[in-house]
C-alpha cells in the first residue's frame, strides 16, 4: 500500500477521476495510527472509499479547497490531534514557538480556529455539499463552552462551522455510518439517529426524548446555569445509559446523540491492523519530517478510554471512560511490524495509552450498568467494587521483551499508581521497575494539597507517598538508581497561595525539585475549565476559589520551583502575601534566603559594581 493522495495527481495515478472524501486536517499528513486523521482515513479507505488527505491546506482563499475537484460525498474535517488554540498559544496565551504537528516544527501552518476556518472555505468553494466535523477540536466544543482565549461563551462549533453533522468522541463507528448512508443517497440533513453525532434543527423539530441543558443565551447570561450545563454533559457520556442532549441556541436546536458503542476487541485489532505507512509523507522530508511522530513512533497503543477521570482531562469527555483494549496477539503482531522498521534500534519506546496500566473496566458491574455518573472510580479513595490486576499487561510486556530483535520495552504512558496499589500482586510493579523504567518514571501526583485534588478529581497525596516508598524499594533491591518525574500543577482552581504554599513545602520536605511545571490551562469541554470559568463546583454548586490573575498565578507556578535563585523574589513575594514569613530565612525549613539589602546583591557595592582593592 502506499500514502493516501494529497495531490490530483495523487488521484489520477490511482486511476480515480474523483475522491469520495476529502479528509482536511490541520496537521501535518502523518499515516500513524496515532493520528486519529490516519485512522479515520484507513478506516474509510478498508470500507472501500476513495480518500484524499487536503492536510494544512491554504486558508486565505478557497483555492486549495478545489485541489480535488467536487468529492463525490462530501468533506471531513478535524483541526488536528489537538485543539489548533491549544497548538498555537501557551497557557499564557503567548504564541508557541513550535508545532509539533507541522512539517519542522513550523508555526503558523493552520489557522486560529481551524475548524471553523476550513468549514467557511469549503462553503465558500461548493456551497451546500455534506460537510462532517470530528476529532478533538469539535469534539470538546460540541456544546456552547467557555473558551480561555476568547474569555467568554462560544456557540456550539457546530454553529459557527456551518457544518452539517459532528462526530463526536472516537469516530470510527459514526463516520462509517455517514458514509455509508451518503453512499446509498441519503441526504445528511435527514441523518438524525447516529449514534456518537450531533445534529442541529429548527427548536419546533426538538425530539421529545433525551435531558436538555440551560441553553446558550442561558449559559451565557449565568455562570450557574453554566455549571448545571457541564454537569448534564458530562453525566451522560455513557455508551451504556448515556441520553441524548438538547442545548437551544436561539430558533435552533443542538441536539447530541447518546455516545457510539465502543469497539470491541477484535474491532480495535483490525482497525491497528489497516496497512498504515508509520511515518510521516515524504513530501516533509525537506522540512526534516513532522516532530509528533518521534515519540510515538515505535510505540505501541493497547487501550482506549481511563476511568482514572481527572477533572482536569478531556479524555472523560472525547474518548469517555469506558475502557477496551486490544488483543495479545494484535500487539504482538504490531511489535513485530515494528522490529522490521529499517530505523528500529530494538527500543520499543512504549505499550501504553491514556493510561498505561488499564486492561478492563475498573468493575464487573459496568457491563450491566454503565460507568456510575458523577462518581470516580479511584478518587479520592479507590471504589471497593474496583478489579485491581495487571496480569494480562504483564504477560504482554513478558511476550514483547522475549521479541527477537526487541532489546528493551519501556513504558512511557501515564502509570496509575493509586490503582497499581490497588492489585495484591506486587509482581507487575517488580518487573516494572526491574524491565520497563528508562531511569525515570513519570507519575502524575498533580498537588499535595487535598482540598486541591479533590477538585481535580485526583487521590490524595498520600498514594503517592506509599508508591514512591515501594518504587525506590524495589529499584534498591533490584540493584538500579531510578527517579520518580512527579507531574505537578500550579493553579488549578481550588488552590489559593496558602495550597500553593502547601504545595512548595511538601517538595522541600520530599526532595523533589521539578524541572518542569504546568500552570492550569482551562481547555474545553472540562469540568476543572468549567470551575475555572463558573467559580462554581458544578456537582455541587458550593463556590471554588479560581486564580486568574497572571501575576498570582506566576507567584504560584514559582513557588513549585522555590529552590531556583530567579524564582526568588516571587517566592518571598508569595510568602508574604500567604502570611508565611517563618519560610522566608536559612532555617531548615525555609524556602527562601531573605532579600539582600539594595545594593549588596552579587556582592556589588554602589561604586559602579566594582570592587576595591
Amino acid at each position: 500500500m502506499s500514502f493516501l493522495p494529497v495531490t490530483k495527481e495523487d488521484m489520477l495515478a490511482r486511476g480515480w477521476d474523483e475522491v469520495d472524501f476529502v479528509y482536511v486536517s490541520g496537521d501535518a499528513y502523518v499515516d500513524h495510527p496515532s493520528f486519529g486523521a490516519a485512522i479515520i482515513t484507513r478506516v474509510l479507505e478498508n470500507a472501500g472509499f476513495r480518500v484524499a488527505v487536503l492536510a494544512q491546506p491554504g486558508w486565505k482563499t478557497a483555492d486549495d479547497f478545489k485541489r480535488f475537484g467536487r468529492p463525490r460525498l462530501g468533506f471531513m474535517v478535524s483541526g488536528g490531534n489537538i485543539d489548533s488554540m491549544v497548538a498555537h498559544y501557551t497557557v499564557a496565551k503567548k504564541p508557541r514557538s513550535r508545532d509539533f504537528y507541522s512539517p519542522g516544527g513550523k508555526t503558523g501552518l493552520r489557522p486560529d480556529r481551524a475548524v471553523i476556518v476550513y468549514c467557511n472555505k469549503i462553503r465558500e468553494a461548493y456551497g451546500k455539499i455534506p460537510v462532517i466535523i470530528g476529532g478533538l477540536e469539535a469534539s470538546l466544543r460540541r456544546f456552547a463552552h467557555y473558551d480561555y482565549w476568547d474569555d467568554k461563551i462560544r456557540r456550539s462549533i457546530l454553529f459557527d462551522s456551518g457544518a452539517d453533522l459532528l462526530s463526536f468522541g472516537m469516530g470510527e463507528r459514526s463516520i462509517l455510518e455517514i458514509a455509508e448512508r451518503l453512499d446509498a443517497g441519503e441526504d445528511i440533513s435527514q441523518m438524525r439517529d447516529i449514534k456518537g453525532t450531533c445534529y442541529a434543527v429548527d427548536v419546533r423539530e426538538t425530539p421529545y426524548s433525551g435531558a436538555e441543558c440551560p441553553s446558550y443565551e442561558n449559559v451565557v447570561n449565568s455562570k450557574k446555569e453554566y455549571a448545571v450545563s457541564c454537569r448534564i454533559q458530562q453525566d451522560e457520556q455513557d455508551f451504556f445509559r448515556g441520553k441524548a442532549i438538547k442545548q437551544k441556541h436561539g430558533s435552533r436546536m443542538l441536539v447530541q446523540n447518546p455516545p457510539a458503542m465502543p469497539l470491541s476487541t477484535a474491532e480495535l485489532d483490525a482497525v491497528y491492523a489497516l496497512p498504515y505507512e508509520r511515518t510521516y509523507h515524504p513530501m516533509y522530508e525537506k522540512d526534516g519530517g513532522v516532530p509528533g511522530i518521534e515519540e510515538v513512533r515505535f510505540s505501541i497503543a493497547h487501550n482506549r478510554g481511563c476511568f482514572g477521570g481527572c477533572n482536569f482531562c478531556s479524555l472523560a469527555f472525547h474518548q469517555g471512560r469506558y475502557i477496551t483494549a486490544r488483543s495479545k496477539e494484535s500487539i504482538i503482531k504490531e511489535a513485530g511490524l515494528l522490529t522490521s522498521l529499517p530505523d528500529f534500534k530494538g527500543y520499543i519506546h512504549d505499550i501504553g495509552g491514556p493510561t498505561a496500566n488499564f486492561r478492563r473496566p475498573s468493575c464487573d458491574g459496568q457491563e450491566q450498568r454503565g460507568l456510575c455518573k458523577g462518581r470516580h472510580c479511584l478518587a479520592p479513595e479507590p471504589c471497593p467494587n474496583l478489579k485491581a490486576d495487571h496480569s494480562e499487561y504483564l504477560d504482554i510486556l513478558r511476550s514483547v521483551r522475549n521479541l527477537p530483535g526487541v532489546k528493551k520495552v519501556f513504558v512511557r504512558s501515564g502509570i496509575r499508581y493509586d490503582y497499581l496499589l490497588c492489585d495484591s500482586d506486587d509482581t507487575f510493579l517488580r518487573e516494572l521497575v526491574k524491565h520497563h523504567v528508562s531511569g525515570q518514571l513519570k507519575v502524575a501526583p498533580e498537588h499535595c494539597s487535598a482540598f486541591v485534588l479533590d477538585k481535580m478529581g485526583k487521590p490524595h497525596i498520600e498514594a503517592y507517598i506509599e508508591f514512591s516508598k515501594k518504587y525506590f524499594s524495589l529499584s534498591g533491591k533490584a540493584g538500579k538508581e531510578q527517579y520518580l518525574v512527579p507531574y505537578l500543577m500550579s493553579s488549578h482552581p481550588g488552590s489559593t497561595m496558602k495550597e500553593a504554599v502547601e504545595l512548595a513545602v511538601f517538595l522541600k520536605k520530599m526532595g523533589i525539585r521539578p524541572e518542569q511545571v504546568q500552570d492550569f490551562y482551562p481547555t474545553p469541554g472540562t469540568v476543572s475549565t468549567c470551575m475555572y470559568y463558573t467559580g462554581l463546583d458544578p456537582y455541587t454548586l458550593k463556590e471554588v476559589y479560581a486564580e486568574k490573575n497572571p501575576h498570582e498565578k506566576s507567584l504560584q507556578r514559582a513557588l513549585l520551583q522555590y529552590y531556583d535563585p530567579k524564582n526568588a523574589n516571587a517566592v518571598r513575594e508569595a510568602l508574604i502575601k500567604a502570611g508565611r514569613r517563618d519560610l522566608i530565612g536559612y532555617g531548615q525549613n525555609c524556602l527562601v534566603p531573605p532579600a539582600k539589602p539594595h545594593g549588596a546583591a552579587n556582592g556589588k557595592r554602589k561604586n559602579g559594581g566594582k570592587n576595591k582593592r
